[in-house]
Parts: structure tokens; sequence; C-alpha cells
């Protein structure tokens, strides 16, 4: 899904237990360091909790790291095989296609052969629960159903890297505990994770390790 914006990455071969490295990133938004020389790792088959207030920069690392703006400083390190899955914090699927459509869309960007598709899409949608639902449009969807479709869509193409951007925010009681029991299992499967949240109840439930965030800063 991503494949247009590797240009803006320094794409290379990365230790052998790291998925990702960051190293003094910073972005600058005229006078505002909105990131200050940030360094971290990711290791495969880890979840990093990526937690901070509202502002802290966490979301603009995230589009750092995923090639959607370029740094002002630094670099990100990342072997150019890595496939990642992605899912916003505010997720915006057209409001006139169900969900399974949104899905088929999705599945076509990752190049998905119709085949594959269909049986990853099945199986996406009763994993978060939205089998039912898969023939409504979505703009009849929850707040809950639309970050559960954002999740479905991020894990199409089995992704090796899953980046998640507030994945609970907004959400109900319920819906938190679930979306936290979605993400502790692909934990227990071995997938790598970055969870961005500002709740540190959440992080403290599926980390294996928290990267703390302030003002730009670790």
């Amino acid at each position: 899904m991503f494949k247009a914006f590797t240009s803006m990455i320094k794409s290379v071969e990365v230790k052998a237990l790291k998925i990702l490295e960051c190293c003094g990133l910073v972005k600058t938004y005229g006078r505002t360091k909105a990131v200050d020389g940030l360094s971290f790792s990711v290791e495969k088959g880890e979840v990093l909790g990526f937690l901070g207030p509202n502002g802290a920069g966490k979301t603009t690392t995230i589009k750092m790291i995923l090639g959607l703006t370029r740094p002002s400083g630094g670099k990100v390190l990342i072997d150019r095989n890595t496939k990642t899955g992605y899912s916003p914090e505010t997720p915006y699927f057209h409001p006139f296609l169900t969900g399974h459509e949104v899905m088929r869309f999705y599945s076509r960007l990752q190049k998905l052969d119709r085949q594959t598709a269909g049986r990853q899409i099945a199986e996406l949608l009763e994993l978060v629960g939205l089998s039912g639902a898969a023939g409504i449009r979505v703009r009849n969807y929850s707040k809950g159903m639309l970050q559960r479709l954002a999740f479905a869509q991020a894990l199409l193409g089995d992704p090796e890297l899953l980046v998640l951007d507030e994945p609970t925010s907004g959400l109900d009681a319920v819906g938190r505990i679930e979306m936290l029991g979605l993400i502790g299992r692909l934990k227990r499967e071995g997938k790598t994770i970055i969870m961005n949240s500002h709740i540190l109840g959440d992080v403290e439930k599926v980390a294996d390790r928290i990267l703390i965030i302030v003002n730009g800063k670790p």
C-alpha cells in the first residue's frame, strides 16, 4: 500500500533482529519542532507501545516511518522488503461502499489475486467481528466498527509490520476491550506492532516495551 512512498524513506538492510530503526528523527513546521532528535528501534516479533499526550509528536513520527511525510533531519532505516500495514487514528472510507467493498478495494492496492483476496477478506472480517455487517455501507458504521474495519484492512497481505495509530481512541469500554484482545492475539502469533496511544493502561496490556514521548523527545 505504501510502495509509492518508499523513495521518501532510507531503505536499507537492517540488523537481523530489527525490523525498523529510527535515527535522530527531526520534524519541523516553521519554527516549531514536532519531533526533536528521536531514536529508537523495533525488533521483529515485539509490540512497541508509543506513549505520550496528544500533540507529543507520535503521529508525526508514524507518518515519517510510513513515508507519508519527509523528516527534516535524521533517517528511517527499514528493510526494503518489509510489508507494512497501517490503521490510522481517524479512518476514512468512501461512505457509499460496503465493508466488503472497502476490503476488496484495499486488496487490489495490495495486488492480491482474486482467490487470495477473497479468502483473506472473509477471514479478516470474521476476525474483527464484521462478517455480519460486510454488506452494510460504511456510512452506517459506528466509530468502533470503522476502527475494526481499518484494523482489518491493515492486515491484508499479511504485513510483517503493523502500525496502529490510536487504535482504541474514541471507543467505548467494550470496544476497547475487543480491540486490545485483537492486538493481543496478533502479539501471540508473533506479529511486529507499533501501537501509538495516549492511554497508559491500554499500552501496558499489550506492549513488550514502551517508548514515552513528550514534546517530540523521548
